[in-house]
């Protein structure tokens, strides 16, 4: 079978970056990040984020090859923002709305258990 081993699409190598950024040089004010051992789970999400923010003016993903674990994303944002700060503060949202969601669903565990 051509999969990769399992563990390898979770797991970075020695000296393999999480994120790498580079800049988008046909567009102003943009960069592309290549997010390794993520798939469509993590990059749909962290893009319906950034097109929430009004100071993104694109934000756009694909996964280059579907037994590669990894996906691209680019950002092209306001002159006064940059992608890296778009990111970083997507992410840091979606941190917030999982925990949210996460508060709520426990807190509605909670209450089914009480009622039973």
């Amino acid at each position: 079978m051509n999969a990769p081993p399992t563990f390898e699409t979770f797991l970075l190598y020695d000296g393999e970056k999480k994120v790498v950024i580079e800049r988008d040089t046909k567009v102003p004010n943009a960069a592309i990040f290549t997010v390794n051992k993520e798939d469509h789970t993590l990059g749909n999400a962290i893009r319906t984020q950034l097109l929430k923010d009004p100071q993104v003016l694109f934000a756009g993903y694909k996964v280059p090859h579907p037994l590669e674990s990894k996906f691209v994303l680019r950002i092209q944002t306001t002159p006064d923002y940059s992608p890296q700060e778009a990111f970083t503060n997507a992410i840091t949202d979606l941190i917030s709305e999982v925990s949210l969601l996460e508060e709520r669903f426990k807190d509605a565990v909670r209450e089914k258990q009480e009622g039973d």
